[in-house]
């Protein structure tokens, strides 16, 4: 099993001066074996699903809008893991920090959302599982 983390719209020193310290004692150094921060693609989820099926990826990563999503659409997923800083965005101010582990096996994925709301941290798990494709 891989750990991975989605995170994103950090926007720091800007907007935000640092990841909150409860999410920085959580996100330790040597148990997340690959990191995925957004940058790009902006858009509606048919601009991110028209892009994930270019691409051929299971899950897109997506960012720009500071709060978690996650929709399951066609036969992948499109994630947003929101602002880890909980930095301001043109859309919106009362932005709750978050961030996205996830453990990757095989063909499942498991994601743990981490949400700082009113200064606690909710966790969330949301599992996708790709359906294996047949070969010729």
């Amino acid at each position: 099993m891989v750990l991975g983390l989605a995170i994103g719209d950090l926007h720091i020193p800007h907007r935000a001066p640092d990841l909150p310290a409860k999410f920085k004692s959580m996100l330790v150094p040597g148990k997340i074996q690959h990191t995925i921060c957004t940058v790009v693609p902006w858009g509606d989820l048919d601009s991110l699903a028209m892009l994930q099926r270019q691409l051929d990826v299971d899950i897109l990563v997506s960012g720009h809008k500071h709060q978690f999503k996650a929709y399951k659409h066609e036969a992948g997923v499109v994630i947003n893991p929101g602002s880890a800083t909980g930095a301001y965005s043109n859309i919106t101010y009362d932005v709750n920090p978050s961030f996205v582990p996830m453990d990757i096996d095989g063909l499942r994925v498991v994601m743990h959302v981490y949400e700082l709301i009113d200064g606690e941290v909710k966790v969330q798990k949301i599992a996708f599982k790709k359906t294996p494709t047949a070969s010729i």
